[in-house]
């Protein structure tokens, strides 16, 4: 029987957490921190074996949202062996044993376990006996996505001429395309954040979706960019910026969590040639593997998100999807009415959201 302990100290944790496979930024001390700002707490669990050697790691996020239920939530983790069954046994119920106790009324877990690289199946069967063990011990899958089911993941290993070669053709055009058309790239820095949010406003309401005040981003690009955990890049035409992206690294993997862009210039590609400056900052800093954060549930043409995919897929990224998020309930009719009401909360919130960025972008 595995005992676990509870870190308080950042170095301790961050280099626990690189030493695992799969080790997530969003279970990195730092995004914890973020977190504790905006009403989640933080708890950060960590499984030595027999020799004190880390072998499993969970950042649980508490959070006591509207009717004073208490939730908790493990972003992308808990990290860990996954094909040790009798390992992730005792964590889950480590974890669900641990919220308990501090009245959470269910735990969800979303830990990036590919399902399948590319667009045919490769390891249903493993899959399966994962869904099923986990559905035995009392999980079942949410209908609540907090991050993104899938996602594009870019093998950096490559030299750039190779990593050029391997995008679409048209892809790779547009990149040229970009630098002939006078898209510069610079890396940006703190000096940048109103500019950033600015744009990124923008984006949100032509885009159609919500964002967070201003003093939110703040700390989620300032603080990651004053650690050296985050890079700013910002393509401008004759001086003017036209678009941006926001680069997170933890471990070997950037990841591209932010994008946002101006209505001008758009025929010079400002976002191919972003991407590509993004990837070789990646490899740069030592990075592995590239994230493109977010795809679609489906590939299909008629989805939402399809566009994104198209963009995504072009820079010769591998299509990957995940197992999703999953939920233990602790206390069940809590959780019931919990499931019930955040959807309409949600939509208030949305509505609110919305006409707080359209005031910042008129001001």
């Amino acid at each position: 029987m595995l005992a676990f302990t509870i870190v308080d100290n950042q170095e301790t944790w961050n280099t626990a957490l690189g030493t695992l496979d799969g080790g997530h930024l969003l279970q990195s001390w730092q995004w914890g921190e973020l977190k504790s700002k905006y009403g989640w707490n933080p708890t950060r669990i960590l499984w030595n074996d027999d020799s004190q050697t880390p072998i499993a790691a969970a950042q649980l996020l508490f959070r006591t949202t509207t009717g004073n239920l208490t939730i908790a939530y493990c972003p992308r983790g808990p990290i860990l062996n996954w094909q040790d069954r009798v390992l992730y046994s005792q964590i889950l119920s480590d974890l669900a044993d641990h919220a308990s106790q501090h009245g959470a009324i269910f735990v969800k877990m979303d830990p990036e376990i590919p399902i399948d690289s590319g667009l045919e199946i490769q390891d249903q069967d493993k899959t399966n006996l994962l869904r099923e063990s986990w559905l035995d011990l009392g999980w079942h899958e949410s209908q609540e996505q907090i991050q993104f089911r899938n996602t594009f993941m870019l093998n950096l290993e490559a030299d750039e001429e190779t990593l050029l070669a391997n995008m679409k053709q048209k892809t790779r055009y547009n990149v040229r395309l970009s630098a002939r058309r006078g898209v510069v790239i610079r890396r940006g820095g703190l000096e940048d954040l109103d500019l950033l949010y600015q744009m990124y406003a923008e984006t949100s309401i032509r885009d159609g979706f919500v964002i967070r005040d201003p003093a939110y981003y703040r700390d989620a690009w300032g603080s990651f960019i004053q650690d050296g955990l985050a890079q700013p890049l910002i393509a401008d035409v004759e001086d003017e910026p036209v678009a941006a992206i926001i680069i997170y690294r933890f471990g070997k993997t950037a990841y591209y969590l932010y994008g946002m862009s101006r209505a001008l210039h758009r025929d010079k590609m400002p976002n191919h040639l972003l991407q590509w400056e993004a990837i070789r900052w990646a490899k740069e800093t030592g990075c592995q593997v590239y994230d493109f954060w977010g795809a679609p549930d489906r590939v299909d043409p008629s989805d939402p998100m399809y566009g994104v995919y198209r963009f995504k897929e072009g820079f010769g990224a591998q299509f990957v999807q995940t197992v999703g998020a999953w939920d233990f309930p602790i206390r069940s009719l809590q959780y019931r009415l919990y499931k019930n009401l955040m959807p309409r909360l949600l939509s208030v919130m949305r509505s609110f959201g919305r006409a707080r960025t359209r005031a910042q972008v008129d001001r």
